[in-house]
């Protein structure tokens, strides 16, 4: 090989090398459009609750809470004590239903 063509292939590999470098496979560059985000238009929702103070509702703060004491001291009783008490029905209605009655079929002498 030449002077002439080593120096050429020389500068090919020096240009190749370099202009590899600029290249990049950011996908976040590659991934940009030129269009509106399904997201947007909510910048003002976004600052409303980032900069509220309490977010809870005012009802969360009502520590005057409604109950029975008659029933949670028998519950903790039964729970100490560790008896169990068997509810009065399994089923989620007070309707009372019949059950299913057995279908007799009388047999068939096998002649249509």
């Amino acid at each position: 090989m030449s002077s002439a063509q080593r120096t050429k292939v020389v500068a090919v590999v020096v240009v190749a090398s370099a202009l590899g470098g600029c290249y990049t496979v950011d996908p976040l560059y590659v991934e940009r459009r030129d269009s509106i985000a399904l997201s947007s238009g909510d910048a003002i929702a976004t600052n409303k609750i980032t900069q509220m103070v309490d977010p809870w509702p005012r009802a969360s703060a009502n520590r005057n809470i409604a109950f029975n004491g008659q029933k949670m001291q028998s519950a903790v009783e039964r729970y100490r004590t560790n008896k169990i008490t068997e509810p009065v029905s399994s089923t989620t209605s007070s309707v009372q239903y019949q059950g299913l009655q057995p279908v007799v079929v009388a047999p068939t002498s096998g002649k249509p």
